[in-house]
């Protein structure tokens, strides 16, 4: 007999839980602190994929479209705007991957915060922190690729003094680039024809970004940049990392 959910009297619920056979039992948000997350999954792939900008809509209909022809698990961040509240402040949620980053960001942001407010907001961080870390390093053999977008500020231009090694395959297009934390992705993407970056020791400076995190911790990480509404242009980068990045 069942009880309802299909579950034989004879076999307890604990016991149907644990094996995780129904894939709505598999959560559909992750959040840190204000950032919330969808998480989209696909297959079986070692893959993950990341879109931590609200601002940035194009990196999310790319990731999104992208999810539905490859496998992997995507986390897509809800909020719509950049900056995301903690305890009441305003923070980047890409500089949020260590406690050094984040305080430093609170404090650039929030200049009238009192101390009390940035302790309870990097309290928040620091509880949830290392599980949201969890979800988006990838299992071993496995990569991590980081979708964003940019506008006139931002460049390659500002991270090749920061870097290990660079090539810079379209200087035309200054906006499009890829960033890696590992060696021998960052031999693979120079073949590419786009601008390449790798930064697997230097930076020193911890600015609380996946990046950075994934370069101390030595999990392979590729940040995608493409200037906001270049949809096609990030689509076929991403394509070719797809293809050329096992």
């Amino acid at each position: 007999m069942s009880d309802g959910l299909g579950v034989s009297r004879g076999f307890s619920r604990r016991q149907f839980l644990a094996f995780g056979w129904f894939p709505f039992f598999k959560p559909k948000h992750i959040g840190l602190a204000g950032a919330r997350f969808r998480i989209v999954r696909n297959g079986s792939s070692k893959r993950r994929y990341l879109r931590v900008h609200g601002n940035e809509e194009t990196a999310r209909l790319v990731l999104e479209r992208h999810m539905n022809t490859h496998e992997g698990i995507a986390y897509i961040v809800e909020n719509p705007v950049r900056e995301v509240m903690a305890e009441g402040l305003k923070l980047d949620p890409n500089r949020m991957f260590s406690r050094v980053g984040a305080e430093a960001n609170l404090r650039t942001l929030n200049p009238n915060a009192t101390a009390d407010q940035v302790a309870r907001a990097l309290a928040a961080l620091d509880r949830g922190r290392e599980k949201f870390v969890r979800a988006l390093t990838p299992p071993v053999g496995g990569l991590t690729v980081a979708l964003h977008n940019n506008s006139s500020r931002y460049s390659v231009s500002d991270e090749v003094p920061i870097s290990d090694e660079t090539s810079l395959r379209d200087p035309r297009h200054l906006h499009e680039f890829f960033l890696c934390t590992d060696p021998r992705d960052f031999t693979v993407l120079k073949t590419s024809p786009y601008n390449v970056v790798l930064q697997a020791k230097g930076p020193k400076d911890d600015d609380g970004s996946l990046s950075r995190l994934a370069a101390k911790r030595g999990f392979r990480y590729v940040n995608l940049e493409a200037t906001l509404g270049q949809a096609e242009k990030q689509r076929e980068m991403l394509n070719w990392l797809e293809w050329n990045l096992g």
